[in-house]
C-alpha cells in the first residue's frame, strides 16, 4: 500500500477529510520551499502537493501561473524540486 493510500485509509477510519495544500516549489524562494513544507506538515497537512513549475501552465489559474513564473526566475528545475522533496523527507516520514 502506498503512503498516500495509507493516509486516506487512516483518515477514512477516523471519519476525517484530508487537508491537501498545494505549494509551488521555489516560490517565493528556493530556500523557502523545504521550511514551508515543514510548516504545512506541522500544522495539519495530511498530504502536500508540490508543484513543479513550468513555463506554460495554461491549465492553471493566474495565482499558480505567477508562482510558476517566480519559481522559474529563481532557477527551479525538476532536479532541484526532487532534491527539495528528498531533503524534506529526511525528517518527515509520514
Amino acid at each position: 500500500m502506498s503512503r498516500i493510500q495509507a493516509c486516506f485509509e487512516q483518515l477514512k477510519s477516523q471519519g476525517r477529510k484530508a487537508l491537501v495544500p498545494f505549494i509551488t516549489a521555489g516560490d517565493p524562494a528556493l530556500d523557502a520551499t523545504v521550511p514551508l513544507l515543514h510548516v504545512l506538515a506541522e500544522n495539519g497537512a495530511d498530504l502536500i502537493e508540490v508543484g513543479i513549475p513550468f513555463s506554460d501552465p495554461m491549465a492553471d489559474g493566474p495565482v499558480i501561473q505567477l508562482a510558476d513564473e517566480r519559481a522559474l526566475a529563481n532557477g527551479v528545475t525538476t532536479h532541484k524540486v526532487l532534491d527539495m522533496v528528498r531533503e524534506f523527507r529526511k525528517t518527515n516520514t509520514t
